[in-house]
């Protein structure tokens, strides 16, 4: 078994349509970014590579690439997963994600957001965990400059 940890940050700003866990957040400021800016299916994926030591998403997925240009972030932690287990052998067991915004409030949609990563990961939903808190005003978080992504998979061979 390996465990891996995953992080991400995006600024709020972009005039398009804001995703979280594949699940879109009409109305809300999106965020700035390559792809469609997903910090977490981004965070997701990045754990992922962490758990079967294949290095970071900026690594298999440059913002230099234009095949990853507002692609749909899923794709991303589809390719991390495929790439774990046909280079490690590993498959997920279970995530856990914790998402740090101040807004949109999440409470209404982590249920949505559980069953996309269910459905990206092959995993039950009972093996997804969504969490969601606030910065306390404090940092780019507090100041709703940004949204930032905690995230940690384990993983186990196939």
């Amino acid at each position: 078994m390996r465990i891996g940890n995953g992080y991400d940050i995006h600024r709020l700003g972009a005039n398009r349509m804001l995703v979280l866990g594949g699940v879109q957040f009409p109305g809300e400021p999106g965020l700035i970014g390559h792809s469609d800016a997903d910090p977490v299916m981004h965070a997701l994926a990045d754990a992922v590579l962490g758990a079967a030591a294949l290095g970071d998403i900026g690594e298999h997925f440059p913002d230099t690439d234009p095949a990853w240009k507002g692609a749909d972030s899923a794709g991303i932690l589809a390719e991390a997963l495929r790439l774990a287990a046909v280079e490690r052998g590993l498959r997920p067991v279970n995530v856990d994600v914790n998402v740090i915004a101040e807004r949109p409030r999440l409470a209404e949609r982590k249920a949505a957001i559980r069953a996309r990563l269910a459905a990206v990961t092959g995993l039950p939903a009972d093996c997804v965990s969504v969490k969601a808190r606030t910065a306390e005003g404090l940092g780019p978080v507090g100041r709703r400059e940004a949204i930032e992504v905690h995230a940690v998979v384990l993983m186990d061979t196939l």
